[in-house]
């Protein structure tokens, strides 16, 4: 019981700090972008609500931690200006309060990001999710180089008893080959390859006796522990690394910087095929988690130590600028399609256009918010 306790700040003390890192990181692509296309930043802020604590820098944006630690924004010029006009009606009549669109100064229009081209709106707003992917091949870059990979040749080292390895003639020293066609180099791609399947037969191409043979296999779910002991369903096939072969590889600037960006392309890509089968019903929706989920995680990859919670940090980063490139207004990728399409009408949307826009997203997003939360709960009790 006390070790529970104990537990409890220390993920939340994890949480903050993993949210805290990739928000940053987010952010301050849309602040960065936005600096050098001359717009002024009001305020960086890390949460939401009041202001626990900050300072305003000599470009007179104000620099701040908010008392709700789950994201952040930089607010800009322009960017929403309002201003309260009140209407007064015949002697007697309630006065009426609109809010109508502030008019900037012609100074303030040079500094907007209203006033600035659909071209720089774009980049500004880009910018978030495209430095998450970037501060991910980063992170992953500077650890091959450093720590390392884990390289275990394809070879089985022992097939599951009644498996559907089993079931398929797969044997013990097997080199397993393609997976669909997908090349497979490491033991590795086949622990991301197979989970993503939908339960569908997979041609799998091993090399036994120094012939290539394809044989036809068809996962089966069971349940399995991830790398934080967790223990979830996925599909497998029922065989086992042979550990004689396992291996750590420091790679060269080179190589490195080129298995970052495939790491971190495989990482949208299983992304994308879990949602597309979540969509298409071949999937569970239970794999979708929220802020208790990426909480318990976060706690567990810090007690994995650093290097685990920096890889779980690029991944999550991943996340993040992918989730915000979906064109769901509210989401960058809301207003980039806004944008997209006042590049080819040549005018925006209309402000009532955009506002049901923007409340349809929040619906949406509200929606998922409270799917993912209830599933969160779910998950740990």
């Amino acid at each position: 019981m006390l070790e529970q306790f104990l537990g409890v700040p220390f993920t939340l003390l994890s949480f903050v700090l993993v949210l805290t890192m990739v928000v940053f990181v987010h952010e301050f692509g849309h602040f960065y972008i936005a600096r050098k296309n001359g717009v002024f930043c009001q305020a960086f802020s890390i949460g939401f609500g009041p202001e626990l604590f900050g300072y305003t820098d000599k470009h007179g944006t104000r620099w701040k931690f908010s008392l709700i630690p789950l994201g952040g924004y930089v607010k800009m010029l322009g960017e929403g200006e309002t201003m309260q006009v009140i209407e007064g009606g015949v002697e007697g009549e309630k006065d009426k309060t609109k809010h109508v669109p502030r008019e900037l100064t012609p100074e303030e229009k040079l500094v907007s990001f209203k006033h600035k081209t659909v071209a720089q709106r774009a980049a500004i707003v880009f910018a978030g999710p495209a430095i998450n992917f970037l501060f991910a091949i980063v992170v992953f870059w500077v650890m091959f180089m450093t720590i390392g990979r884990p390289v275990t040749a394809p070879v089985i080292g022992q097939v599951v008893e009644g498996s559907a390895a089993a079931e398929a003639g797969l044997l013990a020293q097997d080199r397993v080959k393609s997976i669909n066609g997908k090349t497979i180099t490491r033991f590795e791609d086949i622990r991301n390859t197979v989970p993503l399947s939908d339960g569908s037969a997979m041609s799998v191409v091993v090399e036994r006796a120094g012939a290539e043979q394809t044989l036809s296999v068809t996962p089966r779910m069971s349940a399995e522990q991830d790398a934080f002991g967790n223990t979830q369903k996925r599909y497998v096939l029922g065989i086992v690394q042979s550990d004689e072969t396992s291996r750590t590889v420091i790679l060269n600037p080179v190589e490195a910087l080129g298995t970052s960006v495939s790491q971190t392309y495989e990482v949208v890509e299983g992304t994308f095929i879990a949602m597309g089968q979540i969509v298409a019903g071949k999937r569970g929706t239970e794999d979708l988690g929220g802020p208790i989920r990426i909480a318990q995680y976060s706690g567990q990859a810090a007690k994995t130590g650093v290097v685990g919670f920096i890889a779980f940090v690029a991944i999550l980063s991943i996340n993040l600028g992918l989730i915000n490139l979906f064109p769901v207004p509210m989401l960058d990728g809301g207003h980039l399609l806004f944008y997209a399409i006042e590049a080819v009408r040549g005018r925006p949307l209309s402000e009532q256009a955009q506002e049901w826009g923007l409340r349809v997203g929040l619906a949406l997003v509200g929606a998922l918010m409270l799917f993912v939360t209830w599933n969160d709960i779910k998950h740990v009790f």
